[in-house]
């Protein structure tokens, strides 16, 4: 039976930890075992108040804690480090997606279709995307197709779903935003083909928490350019 280990990368987000963790023990996910595991980023707010809630609701809560501020890849890669499923899917502690998603991310994994699936926010009607917003998203996209010859159309999604297998011997150095690219620059590097699915959006603000900004998308450009330039060769996996 395949486990679905789901990471909860968090900073000063009291205001929807709760929420979205009781979206995602919710969900129906069939014969696959769950497993929620919260990697909270040094938390200035009231948010280790709330982990603290949840693990007396969830005793099956897993988490953990940074003394510090390192950035969303540090607390994702952290996550996956103490994490025991065969699957991985990242999912963001805002509402902006819908873990209702899970079980569309999920089938073509189980079906052997992909070992890798993305969730798309750009292949089906999404709430107002700022239009700054959905143009960076597309000139990254382009960028990353473009340097791995891929075919993705939201590179920058959270909904990253993914055998361990493909994770595994992977070396990423990006401790902020720029784990999106890293990562999808790596399993295009290594010949894996990232299925992509269409998934719930909703948009939120930078006033309502939104906290990446246009210097992350020189951050991403770099990483793209650093993983496809810089860093060395990288072994395919067999048959690619």
């Amino acid at each position: 039976m395949s486990k679905l280990s789901i990471i909860i990368p968090v900073y000063n987000e009291q205001d929807t930890l709760q929420q979205i963790v009781e979206r995602v023990w919710a969900v129906d996910l069939g014969p696959t075992e769950k497993e929620i595991i919260i990697a909270n980023d040094g938390s200035t707010d009231a948010t280790p108040a709330v982990i603290t809630q949840l693990q007396q609701t969830y005793p099956q809560l897993r988490t953990y804690s940074s003394p510090t501020n390192l950035g969303k890849g540090a607390a994702v890669r952290q996550g996956i480090a103490i994490s025991s499923g065969d699957l991985i899917v990242i999912q963001d502690a805002d509402l902006e997606l819908d873990p209702g998603d899970y079980p569309n991310l999920l089938e073509p994994l189980l079906a052997g279709q992909s070992e890798i699936v993305y969730g798309s926010r750009f292949l089906k009607a999404a709430g107002p995307v700022p239009r700054h917003t959905r143009l960076a998203n597309r000139f990254l996209t382009w960028l990353t197709n473009f340097l791995f010859r891929g075919h993705l159309t939201d590179m920058e999604t959270a909904y990253k779903m993914f055998r361990r297998s493909v994770y595994q011997g992977i070396r990423l150095r990006g401790v902020h935003f720029d784990f999106e690219p890293e990562i999808t620059a790596n399993f295009l590097k290594r010949g894996y083909r990232i299925l992509e699915v269409p998934i719930t959006y909703h948009p939120r603000t930078v006033q309502k928490g939104k906290k990446i900004s246009w210097v992350d998308g020189i951050e991403a450009i770099y990483t793209l350019f650093r993983c496809r330039f810089i860093d060395p060769p990288v072994q395919k996996k067999q048959g690619a």
